[in-house]
């Protein structure tokens, strides 16, 4: 072999960078295109449970982005020493003890909120978009970009709830993050806040319009199922 050769395979390809064009994507494409949500349809059940106030869906979204994304770095680090058999168990032990984290922080600082949430915290647990990214991505990718996977599906859950949220609880409740927004002149004139929006209906009803407008946006995913 020649000295020439021999210099190439001692010089290493150049690390690729922590913010690269396909990271950015990587952590970009769940709030748009690839929505967990809106594009992918995982995740609906808490959607219309915790959305009657922007309160809980920001604390529930906050949670979902932890869990997923230190979920998803925790399984790739270790994902080439799991026995293939118990690839599920070790999944869900995992995600298992960051909910539980995340569950006793929230009722150590923030209990009120973690009463409304009450069970759908610990159904984090068994949400399939925390389930469905460790088995799409973190089992085959490097702990980095497994970890902005996560940041970006759980950011895409959260942007969906904020939203429901938001639209639930200026209309049922006729408040943000419990501040009155409507003011008592409109209810002098007959105002009447939208008790439809307190019910879960109103938050599947959200969702597809979330959908219609993602989709007459962008015609590429008329045809996604």
């Amino acid at each position: 072999m020649s000295t020439e050769v021999q210099s190439a395979n001692l010089i290493k390809a150049p690390a690729e960078p922590l913010f690269s064009n396909k990271n950015i994507r990587v952590l970009k494409d769940p709030l748009g295109d690839n929505n967990p949500v809106t594009v992918q349809v995982l995740g609906i059940c808490s959607a219309l449970a915790v959305t009657t106030q922007v309160m809980p869906s920001l604390i529930m979204a906050g949670s979902v982005i932890f869990v997923v994304a230190f979920s998803n770095l925790i399984i790739s680090i270790i994902r080439k020493g799991i026995p293939t058999r118990i690839r599920m168990i070790v999944q869900l032990v995992v995600v298992a003890t960051l909910v539980t984290l995340v569950d006793q922080v929230l009722k150590a600082y923030v209990y009120e909120v973690s009463k409304k949430l009450s069970v759908f915290v610990g159904l984090i647990i068994t949400n399939c978009i925390v389930m469905g990214r460790l088995e799409a991505f973190a089992m085959q990718k490097k702990p980095w970009a497994s970890f902005l996977d996560g940041i970006g599906n759980g950011a895409g859950y959260g942007l969906v709830l904020i939203f429901v949220g938001v639209i639930r609880e200026l209309f049922g409740s006729g408040s943000l993050l419990g501040y009155k927004i409507v003011p008592q002149w409109a209810y002098d004139m007959g105002y009447v806040n939208n008790g439809l929006m307190m019910l879960p209906p109103a938050a599947l009803f959200l969702i597809g319009i979330y959908i219609w407008i993602q989709r007459s946006l962008n015609k590429s995913l008329v045809n996604v199922s």
